[in-house]
């Protein structure tokens, strides 16, 4: 199961995480994202919820000060959707071909 539906931001999130090292968390990530925390930690916990990512609790001992964090990591099949999601939603562009009724003559004087 995946998302219903996929924002800009849960594209962000899962490039962030496909690219992340094992201490992303979520104040590093929405910081990547230029986004709101208030956005991005839902999406986390949905993402969580449809088993794509896991997520562990700094350890208690660890002698940074503040917060403790929650680390936030792909699984194999969440790393999988991922990256077919963002291939499908951020792929290369199409080339156009062009025009039939327009040709592509090379100037006399050699400019372009």
């Amino acid at each position: 199961m995946g998302p219903r539906r996929v924002t800009a931001a849960t594209l962000d999130v899962l490039q962030v995480l496909l690219g992340g090292s094992d201490e992303m968390y979520g104040l590093r990530i929405a910081k990547a994202i230029a986004r709101p925390t208030g956005s991005v930690f839902p999406i986390l916990a949905r993402l969580e919820e449809y088993g794509w990512v896991t997520s562990v609790w700094q350890s208690s001992e660890s002698s940074e000060r503040g917060a403790r964090k929650r680390f936030y990591r792909l699984t194999s099949d969440g790393a999988a959707h991922a990256r077919a999601l963002l291939a499908s939603r951020r792929g290369q562009p199409q080339l156009r071909a062009p025009s039939p009724t327009r040709r592509l003559v090379p100037r006399a004087d050699g400019a372009p």
